[in-house]
């Protein structure tokens, strides 16, 4: 089966281990080098009511993705393990 990386976007993330709804898939870290998806990257939950920002994003190896479906991507995380201090980025403006 082939999938675009745009595709992915569309598709919910669901953790097998607890249940927990993780969010939609912001973006993905790929491999230079070899050219292979590394991981995928969740937008993590918003802070108190939504005013203070975001905490931490889920950043998910591709060894934690057990199946990727129509509508679901089913991982398996568990722990702490699972939020990830990922570098926000920084738009810079055209010269």
């Amino acid at each position: 089966m082939q999938c675009r990386i745009a595709d992915l976007r569309c598709k919910e993330v669901v953790n097998i281990h607890d249940g927990e709804r993780l969010g939609f898939v912001d973006d993905v870290l790929i491999d230079t080098a070899t050219g292979k998806m590394v991981a995928i990257i969740v937008p993590g939950p918003f802070k108190y009511l939504g005013c203070f920002g975001r905490t931490d994003d889920y950043v998910i190896g591709w060894e934690c993705i057990v199946k990727i479906g129509d509508d679901l991507i089913l991982v398996d995380v568990r722990g702490e393990h699972k939020r990830v201090k990922h570098p926000r980025r920084i738009w810079v403006g055209l010269p």
